[in-house]
C-alpha cells in the first residue's frame, strides 16, 4: 500500500515515530502539528526494549546512546526506611534478555531525535500551526479539517493528537476523564545541587501510604528526574505546565526518607509543577474506514508502569507494518487495531492497578504484595519481550 498518502495529526513522540516508520516503508506522510514550533515539555521518559527496538530499526541507536542513561536496576523502596521491596535487573541483563537496553531519557531529547529523523527523511513533512479540528471521509480518501479553516486530503488519517484528541472525539464521542484521586508533581534537579551519594545509576520507586514517587537520572547522570504522585481529593487541571507552591510539595512528603527530603530541598522553588492524573477506560474500537488513533489518543494510561510513550512507539511500528502488508487502507487500519487493542488495554488496566500496590500503608502488607506479584518476572514474560517489528499480525 505504498501509494497511500498518510496524514498524521500531532507531532509528539508517537506521531513522529509513526511518521518515520511509515516513511521507512516508502509510504508518503504529512504531519500536522498545532504548535508554532517543534519541541516537548515535561522531563523524563523511559524506553524499555519493546519500544527501543523500534528506535534501533530507525537507525537511532547512536543518537540515543549520546543522551540516555542506562540504569543498573529499577528499585522499589519503602518511603521512610528505604527498605528494598523488589528490584528489576536492567543494565546488560535487559538487553541480553530482550534485545535492547532500558533507557532513561529527557523527553525533549527523545523528541528532538525523532524530529531530526523525520526531517532528514522529508524536510517538508511537518506543517506547524495546524491544529486538527475534525475530519470527513469519502470514497477515495479523507479530509482533515484544521482549526484555521483550511484542510488537507489524503488516503488515511492518524489521530496522534493526545489525550484531548479532536480526532478521537469524532470517532468514539466524548469520553470524559475520571479523576483518579492522584496528582503528579514534576521536577528536575541538577546533580551539582545534590549530595554526592544521593543515588546510584538506578531507577527508584519510593512507595508509601497513599503516595509514591519515581526518581531516575537523565542526560548522562547530570540531571535528576523526580515525579511524585500523592492522593488528593480535589480535582485539578490536567495541564503539565501548572506551577504550584514548593511548600505544598514539601508538605506532601513530610516524614519521607532523608534522600527524598534532600531532592525536594534542592529543587528550584519556582519550578514545581503539579497536575491531575485522570483515567479513561480502554476502548475496543478506535478506527473508521480511513481514520485511526495512536498513543494517548487511543489508550491514555497512568504513568505507573512507564509505558505510555513505549505503547505509542509500538503503535507506530505495528501500524506501518499493517499498512505495508495489506492492499487497502481499511484492511490495514483494521489489522492494526486488532493487534493493538488487547495489549494496550492490559497496560492501561495494570498501570491503574499498580497505584494501589505502591500506596499501601502497612509495610508488611506491601512486602507480601511485591513478593506475590514478582513484577520483574511478569514484565519480562509479557511486556518487555514483545517485539512490534516481528510479532505476528493476525
Amino acid at each position: 500500500m505504498k501509494q497511500a498518502d498518510v496524514m498524521i495529526a500531532g507531532a509528539g513522540l508517537g506521531g513522529l515515530a509513526a511518521a518515520a516508520c511509515l516513511m521507512k516503508r516508502g509510504i508518503k506522510v504529512r504531519v500536522f502539528e498545532q504548535a508554532a514550533q517543534l519541541g516537548e515539555i515535561g522531563a523524563g521518559v523511559q524506553q524499555s526494549a519493546n519500544s527501543a527496538k523500534v528506535l534501533y530499526d530507525l537507525g537511532l541507536r547512536d543518537a540515543l546512546e549520546q543522551v540516555a542513561v542506562k540504569p543498573q536496576t529499577y528499585e522499589f523502596r519503602r518511603f521512610d526506611t528505604a527498605e528494598l521491596m523488589h528490584a528489576i535487573p536492567f543494565a546488560g541483563a535487559h538487553e541480553k534478555q530482550h534485545g535492547a537496553p532500558y533507557y532513561h531519557l529527557h523527553r525533549a531529547d527523545l523528541h528532538k531525535i525523532l524530529v531530526d529523523k523525520v526531517m532528514a527523511m522529508d524536510p517538508h513533512c511537518i506543517t506547524l500551526n495546524a491544529r486538527a479540528a475534525g475530519f470527513s471521509e469519502h470514497a477515495d480518501g479523507v479530509t482533515l479539517k484544521l482549526a484555521d479553516g483550511t484542510s488537507a486530503t489524503g488516503a488515511a488519517l492518524i489521530g496522534a493528537d493526545g489525550i484531548k484528541s479532536a480526532i478521537r472525539a469524532q470517532i468514539v464521542g466524548e469520553t470524559p476523564a475520571t479523576y483518579t484521586g492522584y496528582v503528579a508533581w514534576r521536577l528536575t534537579v541538577p546533580r551539582s545541587k545534590l549530595p554526592a551519594d544521593i543515588m546510584d545509576i538506578v531507577g527508584q520507586v519510593w512507595c508509601g501510604p497513599k503516595n509514591h514517587c519515581v526518581v531516575y537520572w537523565l542526560r548522562g547522570g547530570e540531571l535528576l528526574n523526580w515525579v511524585g504522585c500523592p492522593e488528593r481529593q480535589a480535582w485539578e487541571d490536567e495541564s503539565y505546565t501548572q506551577r504550584r507552591p514548593w511548600e505544598e510539595l514539601k508538605a506532601d512528603y513530610a516524614g519521607w526518607h532523608p534522600k527524598i527530603q534532600a531532592i525536594i530541598d534542592a529543587t528550584d522553588r519556582n519550578e514545581c509543577y503539579r497536575w491531575a492524573l485522570n483515567n479513561r477506560k480502554p476502548i475496543r474500537t478506535w478506527s473508521t474506514a480511513r481514520v485511526t488513533l495512536l498513543g494517548d489518543a487511543a489508550h491514555p494510561t497512568l504513568p505507573f508502569m512507564a509505558q505510555g510513550a513505549c505503547m505509542a512507539i509500538e503503535d507506530g511500528a505495528v501500524l506501518a507494518r499493517a499498512l505495508e502488508g495489506t492492499d487497502s487502507v481499511t484492511a490495514g487500519l483494521d489489522l492494526y487495531q486488532r493487534n493493538r487493542v488487547d495489549r494496550t488495554a492490559r497496560v492501561v488496566l495494570e498501570s491503574t492497578e499498580h497505584g494501589g500496590l505502591y500506596h499501601m500503608t502497612d509495610a508488611a502488607q506491601m512486602r507480601e504484595a511485591f513478593a506475590k506479584r514478582n513484577i520483574a518476572k511478569e514484565r519480562a514474560e509479557w511486556l518487555f519481550n514483545y517485539d512490534p517489528l516481528t510479532v505476528a499480525l493476525n
